[in-house]
């Protein structure tokens, strides 16, 4: 339940953050201020770091799970409603399945059918939200959280195979101090200014976002990622658009068009399709 929630409030405190500061320069600012925290958490718990090839695959996991990720994810909460974002997020298991076909994998006749429902899902909603009018902010913002999507699915491919050999702390720092470098690179680029005011509401979703989702949240992620498996705590993942989509509702304002929620409905169909081959 806490990582259910946790995942899914995570896309609400990214929404207030993003209406009020740069995206971006709010990212780096939470990834800098959680990682003297997550330091001292792993030199308290004697947390050994991955080594060898492991610690390539968290690299890896906090350059496009996390870093590209949530830059993406955050710029497209500027745009579009959290409880969008949280679905199109959502989607990562479908590019996670497509890499795993690549790699060789195979997939039940059931995963066919529920990764073809996931894209038409997907589809539908893109084609519904175009025939009401889509504007070009709002475009930018689903296209952003696809990518997203694709980032997240890159680097959870590039984790799994060191998943059950390294620590959820210390991964969860070295992931943050690689995301960090990452969210420099792209706000020295396209960061804006730097923000310089802040509310009373921004300064609570960015402790929330920074302390609780970045510091307990990827630590749970880990722990479910270790003790279920991957697929599994994709599936989990599953619960966060509803979450977001009504934490956004009722505390927020925000309304989801008739076509998100047809193409949500079919999207997630897919998703438990596939998670229920596997």
């Amino acid at each position: 339940m806490a990582y259910v929630l946790m995942w899914g409030s995570a896309f609400n405190a990214a929404r207030i953050i993003a209406l009020e500061w740069p995206p971006l320069w709010a990212l780096l600012i939470r990834f800098a201020a959680v990682l003297p925290l997550l330091w001292l958490v792993v030199r308290l718990r004697a947390a050994p770091m991955p080594q060898g090839r492991d610690r390539w695959s968290v690299v890896a996991m906090g350059a496009f799970g996390m870093g590209g990720y949530l830059a993406c994810a955050w710029v497209a909460s500027a745009h579009v409603p959290s409880g969008l974002v949280a679905l199109l997020a959502a989607s990562s298991p479908l590019f996670v399945a497509m890499g795993a076909r690549l790699l060789g994998q195979r997939m039940a006749p059931m995963g066919w059918v529920g990764l073809a429902l996931g894209w038409l899902g997907v589809a539908t909603l893109g084609i519904l939200r175009s025939a009401e009018g889509m504007d070009a902010a709002e475009a930018w913002g689903i296209g952003l959280a696809l990518l997203g999507a694709l980032l997240q699915a890159l680097g959870v491919l590039a984790f799994a195979p060191a998943r059950g050999r390294v620590d959820p702390w210390s991964t969860n720092f070295l992931q943050t101090a690689v995301a960090a470098v990452v969210l420099a690179g792209l706000v020295a680029l396209w960061g804006g200014a730097v923000p310089t005011r802040a509310t009373p509401a921004v300064i609570g979703a960015m402790l929330y976002a920074g302390l609780l989702v970045g510091m307990l949240g990827y630590a749970l992620f880990f722990v479910v990622i270790r003790r279920f498996g991957a697929s599994n705590a994709a599936a989990l993942q599953l619960m966060a658009p509803p979450v977001a989509a009504v934490i956004g509702w009722a505390l927020l304002g925000e309304r989801l068009a008739w076509g998100d929620v047809l193409g949500g409905a079919i999207t997630l169909t897919g998703l438990l399709l596939m998670f229920r081959a596997r």
